[in-house]
């Protein structure tokens, strides 16, 4: 796929997402140059008035970009392509969690926020005041908590200031997956999920059990050696779970590949509601990738 153009193959499944064209008013921008647009300026992380002129006017793309992204547009292209990978048998649900820090650009850092506001728990929503924007060591900061399937591809993703802890946010995140199949509810639960030693709480385990979720998760040094003083059940991590947690590495490679979009490895959006289209559009692609590479190969 080249840098600026969405494929016959890829908009023949996505297009039909995107609001239609009125019959009356203004001549209406073409849905595909929209789409376009976005995702080179994502790719390239190039400011909104520097893009090509090919595109037609730049605020006419932003503001259709952010009309679609208050309607949850943009949201919902990411779910129908997940959709399409579960009812072809194309997603594996041993998932695997963690989380990224994303600096925000000077340009992103302009508007006032309230610093002890709550994080933007929810997939969508009105905008929290925040904007998902804190201080860490890193100065002004975003995470990304994520969850993805087995094969690297994200399934769900939470905005919250930089400073926030992996452990408090692997309920949340969990929660935020739904994946429709053909018939009956979404589907919301995953077989089993990959963690490293940010997340091993009792209260998540016990989360995890009451759903029926299976768990890898290592325990901290610390927690270790407070069993050997208040002896308690241990946890079982033997071979079996080591081999388990060798494929945890599938959530680096899902972040690598979405960071590869410069838009997304360096946020320069103002609201954490631009950030959070950014990265559906860019996850969106990435199923559609994988998906026509499992295609081709069959």
């Amino acid at each position: 796929m080249s840098r600026d153009v969405i494929s016959d193959q890829v908009w023949a499944v996505i297009g039909p997402l995107f609001p239609s064209v009125r019959a009356t008013g203004r001549p209406p921008v073409d849905r595909r140059t929209v789409v376009e647009a976005v995702a080179w300026r994502y790719r390239t992380g190039a400011p909104w008035r520097d893009l090509p002129s090919r595109f037609g006017n730049w605020n006419t793309i932003y503001r259709n970009f952010r009309r679609w992204a208050t309607a949850e547009v943009w949201a919902r292209v990411l779910e129908k392509v997940q959709s399409l990978a579960y009812q072809r048998g194309d997603l594996d649900w041993v998932t695997s969690i963690d989380s990224t820090v994303v600096r925000v650009h000077q340009q992103g850092a302009t508007l006032p926020r309230d610093t002890g506001a709550g994080s933007n728990y929810k997939k969508f929503g009105p905008e929290t005041p925040d904007h998902a924007i804190g201080r860490s060591r890193g100065g002004l900061t975003t995470r990304t908590h994520l969850v993805c399937d087995g094969r690297g591809r994200a399934l769900a993703f939470i905005l919250t200031p930089g400073q926030a802890a992996d452990t408090s946010m692997l309920v949340p995140t969990l929660g935020q997956i739904r994946v429709p199949g053909a018939v009956g509810r979404p589907r919301t639960r995953p077989d089993r999920v990959l963690a490293d030693k940010g997340y091993p709480s009792k209260a998540n385990r016990a989360w995890l059990r009451a759903h029926g979720i299976a768990a890898t998760i290592p325990e901290r040094d610390d927690q270790i050696a407070h069993r050997r003083n208040r002896p308690g059940r241990p946890i079982d991590f033997g071979e079996q779970q080591r081999a388990r947690y060798r494929g945890r590495n599938v959530v680096e490679r899902c972040f690598n590949r979405l960071k590869q979009w410069r838009g997304i490895a360096l946020r320069s959006d103002k609201t954490a509601g631009s950030y959070h289209a950014g990265l559906c559009l860019a996850a969106a692609l990435h199923w559609l990738a994988t998906g026509q590479r499992s295609a081709a190969q069959t």
